[in-house]
């Protein structure tokens, strides 16, 4: 009979042990369960979980998303802006530009007028503001021309687009041969190097006291813009 107890005893004791070892094994099957739901959560707040992985503020959800776009919109704007270091056109410099010149003078009038275009032909757009410098060349020597003080707001010329300025001058009805005008040079505005055009004008400027210019010019845009 004690041999039967011991047996019992020891059968159940074994028992005991596989129901514990059963439990042990289901609450660790339960707390496996719990990383992979939590993992999905992130995935649907943030993205993809290695993007919520690396997000600087160490969390997934909106905030990841939102550096996300953050970043996408920085991108954006530099491509968009690459025209230059701000954002601008360029300045037209003299050799892209083709300067032309007609008289523009209306029957009538107490001065004559002198339209001067300048046209970009540099095959990317370039910006001006100002007034060009303008000088006539004469048989008495070089007159420079007076600016007139009018606004001179910045123009931005896309490829093969034309800005066109005025040239007012006295028109010589004195009867004498006056002061003959031989040339025109134009320089444009923030440039140093000049065009020297044939002057389509009058033939001659009345003789003044020389107390001043009576040749003005007008910004750019001044006298209508061709295309």
């Amino acid at each position: 009979m004690r041999v039967r107890k011991l047996t019992i005893a020891a059968m159940a004791l074994a028992a005991g042990l596989s129901l514990t070892a059963c439990q042990n094994d289901d609450d660790a099957a339960g707390q496996s369960t719990a990383p992979p739901a939590a993992s999905t959560a992130s995935s649907s707040d943030g993205g993809s979980g290695s993007d919520s992985a690396e997000s600087p503020n160490g969390t997934g959800g909106p905030e990841g998303t939102e550096g996300s776009g953050g970043t996408g919109g920085t991108g954006g704007n530099a491509g968009t802006d690459g025209a230059g270091e701000d954002g601008k056109a360029a300045k037209c410099s003299t050799d892209e530009l083709e300067i032309t010149a007609i008289d523009a003078t209306v029957g009538g009038d107490a001065e004559g007028t002198v339209a001067v275009d300048l046209k970009n032909g540099g095959g990317r757009d370039c910006s001006m503001a100002g007034y060009a410098g303008v000088d006539l060349k004469t048989n008495y020597g070089t007159v420079s021309a007076e600016r007139t003080g009018d606004p001179a707001p910045r123009i931005v010329l896309k490829d093969g687009e034309t800005v066109t300025f005025g040239i007012t001058y006295p028109i010589n009805d004195s009867g004498g041969s006056g002061v003959r005008i031989t040339g025109l040079v134009v320089t444009p505005p923030d440039e140093t190097k000049s065009v020297t055009l044939d002057w389509p004008g009058g033939s001659s400027l009345p003789v003044t006291d020389g107390s001043g210019t009576p040749v003005r010019v007008g910004p750019l845009g001044s006298a209508g813009q061709g295309g």
